[in-house]
C-alpha cells in the first residue's frame, strides 16, 4: 500500500500546484468588471494552495485509508475547478466576455488537465490503473497534446518582433502535432500495435522531442526572468510550462525503464 500512498501524494503535490496556478492565470485574463469570475478564481487558488500545503504533511507510512479520503476530497475540488473552466470556456466562445485575454484553447487546455487529475485520483482509489501498454499510449496522447498547445501559446504570447523565437515555437507546434497524430494512429491500432518494439520506439522518439521542447522552455523562462526578450508571458507561466515538460519526461523515463525490464521504485517520485 506504500505504492498507493506514494503515487497519490505525488499526483496531488504536482497537480494541486498546477491547478492553483491555473486559477491565477485565468484571473489575470478576466476584465476589471468580471468580479464574480475573479472571485471564483481566487477561491480556487486558495482551495488548491491549502490542498498542496496539506499534501506535504503526509508521510509514506500514513494509513492508506487516510489518503483514500484525501484523494476523494481533492477529486471533488478538481471536478469543481473543471466545471468552472468549462463555464468560462462557454462564456468566451459565446462572446460574452469581449476583451478578456484568455485564449479559448488555453481554457480548454487547463480544463483537460483538471479532468486528467480527477480521473487519476479516481483510478488510484478504485485500484484500476491502466495496464502498462495502454498507459503508455494514453499518457502520450494526453501529454503530446499538452506540449503542442504550449508551443502554440508561447508563439502567440511572444512579441511578434521576436521573429526567431516565434518561428522556433511554431516549429515545435508542428513537430508535436505530428507526434500527436502518430500517437493517435498507434492508439487506433490497439491492441495489435502494443508490441514491446513499437512501444519502445514510440517512447524513445517522443522523449527526444520532449527534451528539446523542455530545453527551449527553460531558455525562454530564463530569458523572461532576466527581461532579455519581449513578450507578454508571465514569468510564472514560463516556469509552469517548463515543469509540465519535466513531468512528461519523468513519465517517459518510467515507461522506458518498465519496457526495458528495470524495476521502477515508485518511492523515487517523492524525492
Amino acid at each position: 500500500m506504500d505504492e498507493f500512498v506514494a503515487r497519490s501524494l505525488d499526483e496531488i503535490r504536482f497537480w494541486s500546484r498546477i491547478m492553483k496556478e491555473h486559477s491565477f492565470f485565468l484571473g489575470l485574463g478576466f476584465r476589471a468588471e468580471d468580479t464574480q469570475l475573479k472571485n471564483e478564481a481566487n477561491q480556487f487558488y486558495a482551495i488548491f494552495e491549502e490542498i498542496e500545503r496539506r499534501s506535504y504533511e503526509f508521510q509514506i507510512g500514513v494509513d492508506p485509508h487516510t489518503i483514500q479520503a484525501f484523494n476523494t476530497e481533492v477529486r471533488i475540488a478538481a471536478t469543481n475547478i473543471w466545471a468552472f473552466k468549462r463555464k468560462v470556456l462557454g462564456l468566451i466562445l459565446q462572446c460574452k466576455l469581449p476583451g478578456q485575454t484568455n485564449f479559448p484553447l488555453l481554457v480548454d487546455h487547463v480544463s483537460r488537465e483538471a479532468n486528467y487529475f480527477r480521473n487519476r485520483l479516481e483510478e488510484l482509489n478504485s485500484g484500476r490503473l491502466e495496464p502498462l501498454p495502454d498507459a503508455i499510449i494514453d499518457e502520450n496522447v494526453f501529454f503530446l497534446k499538452i506540449m503542442a498547445d504550449h508551443a502554440k501559446f508561447i508563439g502567440h504570447l511572444l512579441d511578434p518582433s521576436e521573429r526567431k523565437l516565434v518561428d522556433q515555437a511554431r516549429e515545435f507546434s508542428n513537430d508535436f502535432d505530428k507526434l500527436l497524430f502518430q500517437a493517435m494512429d498507434l492508439s487506433h491500432m490497439r491492441p495489435q500495435s502494443q508490441t514491446p518494439p513499437l512501444l519502445s520506439q514510440f517512447v524513445d522518439e517522443n522523449r527526444v522531442s520532449v527534451k528539446s521542447l523542455r530545453d527551449f522552455k527553460k531558455t525562454a523562462r530564463d530569458l523572461i526572468d532576466e527581461c532579455r526578450i519581449k513578450s507578454i508571458i508571465h514569468p510564472l507561466l514560463a516556469d509552469h510550462v517548463f515543469r509540465e515538460a519535466e513531468r512528461f519526461l519523468f513519465i517517459l523515463d518510467m515507461f522506458d525503464q518498465s519496457l526495458s525490464g528495470v524495476k521502477v521504485n515508485k518511492r523515487e517520485i517523492l524525492h
